[in-house]
């Protein structure tokens, strides 16, 4: 499992950390808001439907903002464009925390989301790049599993501001710390470097990509149908993290102490599920890896939904839920970054993966307004059962690559291009040298 880390060179090692802390303080940023949700409930008088409403804003406006990240990674560089985000998503974030309605609410956190959108694709298209073929699941799965560590420490520092602070000063300061890893992850970032496979397909490619080449004949059914597994994951994932706080206070009848620990627990099987996950990736594939993994959280999370437990009891389910309900996502990494050539990587990756963002985004705000009239618990598994079975479509539809390299890729998608336009000639990435 560590071996691609021992023998891992030093600028692989320098980029699995700047990957990992981006993406921990990506979730970190995002998680403590499901948190805060209950509180902002209770200080601004707002319905569920209003807070379904500021959860899905910003990962809705995070589609529109990873497409461009990536289209502008491809451009100009992975590294550039995600210091960019990580000083973007602080920024509005500190902002957040000086609003003094739902309405100046909803327009920082669009604002904001803005820079989320282009954390994943562009960090996971530069592991990608960096990491050998045969280690890239692995590696891959242990950067994402920086996604448990910055839940995790949502859940402790969110918990304890509210225990400690009156809750009309508590979610204003929670938002206000967050410079602070976000200097840490700035400060690890200073010295990483796009990869040479990066830097030679840009140098060669005789056109920039644009919002139009994730449409092209060559990739736009792997775009469309990689949005589709993304948005059936995401959904899933987006209803569990954002409600299953609301769903333990106001549905369960958990204290604050029970609550932190189910979530710990929970993110302690999220990161179980992304080592295990990134590991049978490697070894068995990565369409047989999500299908278990799909099918495994489609049964843990409508039986802890739907069934009735003891305090005990959900804490101890939680485990199996986020092991497989997150875990699955270190699958997606590889998975995506292999499906796309190098020119053009991040624009495919970043539309596909934040159109299934958003998508899964609805199903927030989409279960805040069933709760009102069929319980929270139901509106979560309902939603789940959904999203879960259209993951499993999308992945029946999509090839195998593990093992792939990325330079196999690049000239596949050249001899593709070339076919179909045939009157133009010899088209301009076969002259890529790999």
């Amino acid at each position: 499992m560590f071996e691609w880390y021992k023998t891992g060179s030093p600028q692989e090692r320098k980029t699995f950390w700047a990957c990992f802390s981006g993406w921990a303080l990506d979730t970190y940023d995002a998680q403590m808001f499901s948190f805060l949700l209950p509180t902002l409930m209770a200080v601004w008088q707002i319905s569920k439907g209003e807070a379904g409403i500021l959860g899905t804003a910003a990962l809705l406006s995070a589609s529109l903002g990873g497409w461009v990240a990536g289209i502008l990674s491809d451009r100009y560089g992975r590294v550039r464009i995600l210091i960019f985000t990580i000083c973007w998503f602080t920024l509005f974030g500190v902002l957040a925390g000086f609003t003094q309605s739902f309405e100046q609410m909803l327009v920082v956190r669009t604002l904001q989301g803005l820079g989320f959108g282009g954390e994943w694709a562009v960090g996971a298209a530069l592991m990608a790049e960096i990491i050998r073929p045969e280690h890239r699941g692995k590696a891959m799965g242990f950067v994402q599993s920086g996604f448990s560590v910055g839940w995790a420490l949502s859940a402790v520092i969110m918990t304890g501001l509210l225990a400690y602070l009156p809750p009309e000063m508590a979610w204003r300061v929670a938002f206000w710390v967050g410079i602070i890893p976000a200097s840490f992850v700035l400060f690890i970032r200073r010295n990483v470097k796009d990869a040479e496979i990066f830097r030679e397909a840009k140098a060669h490619a005789a056109e920039k990509a644009s919002l139009l080449s994730a449409f092209r004949p060559a990739v736009v059914r792997l775009t469309l149908l990689g949005a589709m597994l993304v948005t059936g994951l995401q959904a899933a994932a987006y209803t569990i993290m954002a409600w299953l706080p609301t769903l333990m206070v106001q549905v369960r009848g958990l204290k604050a102490g029970p609550v932190v620990v189910t979530m710990l627990i929970m993110c302690a099987g999220a990161f179980a599920g992304f080592v295990l996950t990134a590991y049978l990736s490697d070894r068995f594939g990565r369409r047989p890896a999500l299908l278990v993994f799909c099918v495994g959280a489609w049964i843990f999370t409508v039986v802890y939904m739907l069934v009735p437990m003891s305090p005990t009891m959900l804490m101890l389910m939680s485990f199996p839920v986020g092991a497989f309900a997150t875990g699955i996502f270190a699958v997606l990494g590889p998975y995506l970054s292999e499906l796309f050539p190098t020119h053009i990587r991040t624009t495919c990756m970043g539309f596909s993966y934040n159109l299934g963002k958003s998508l899964g985004a609805l199903s927030i705000a989409g279960v805040g307004v069933l709760s009102e009239r069929f319980g929270l618990a139901e509106a979560i598994g309902g939603f789940c059962l959904v999203a879960y079975a259209l993951s499993i479509i999308a992945v029946l539809l999509l090839p195998e690559t593990r093992g792939v390299r990325l330079e196999d890729v690049d000239a596949r998608s050249g001899r593709e291009t070339e076919n179909e336009f045939p009157a133009i000639g010899k088209h301009p990435l076969s002259n890529i040298t790999h």
